[in-house]
């Protein structure tokens, strides 16, 4: 009785959810493809984890802390370990305001090295605290902060590379 309700607690988190980890990973890796790769072995490890996990109580802080760290970790490894699903899913659909601005960042983030993405798309996207991220990437809050300065200044750059790019500057 018990596992049938740890089965559909997780799989009502899981499809409530999926979405927006999909798009956490997509911000990552730069590729949809990839992403859905990161989302389910974030789902994966998740699902090992649920009954600690649900008890505890920040499920998605825990999440998003397994999304980042697969992330890191297979970059890191320069592969990436594919896994079968049985379907593939549909492509997400976009968002209606400001494509171009959409288009300009996600291309300059994914210029960014990793680790500077992973702590922009936590400390910004997410809105975590400098200790909360700290944690996540298992680093000091110093290098939080100092990787958040750096990566904004390179993202700023890039974008203003790229903004100059499309107006012919």
């Amino acid at each position: 009785m018990r596992e049938a309700v740890r089965e559909r607690e997780f799989r009502e988190y899981a499809e409530a959810r999926q979405a927006h980890l999909r798009r956490n990973a997509y911000l990552l890796c730069g590729d949809w493809h990839l992403a859905q790769d990161l989302t389910q072995t974030t789902l994966m490890k998740l699902y090992a984890a649920w009954g600690r996990v649900r008890r505890d109580g920040n499920v998605d802080a825990y999440a998003r802390t397994i999304l980042t760290r697969t992330f890191i970790d297979q970059h890191r490894k320069g592969r990436w370990r594919e896994e079968t699903v049985e379907e593939v899913p549909e492509a997400p659909e976009a968002e209606a305001d400001a494509p171009e601005l959409r288009l300009v960042m996600r291309s300059a983030l994914m210029e960014l090295p990793p680790r500077y993405r992973a702590v922009l798309v936590l400390r910004f996207w997410e809105d975590w605290s400098v200790e909360q991220t700290a944690e996540a990437l298992r680093v000091t809050p110093g290098t939080v902060k100092s990787q958040s300065a750096r990566g904004l200044k390179r993202l700023r750059g890039l974008v203003e590379g790229l903004v100059g790019e499309g107006s012919g500057r």
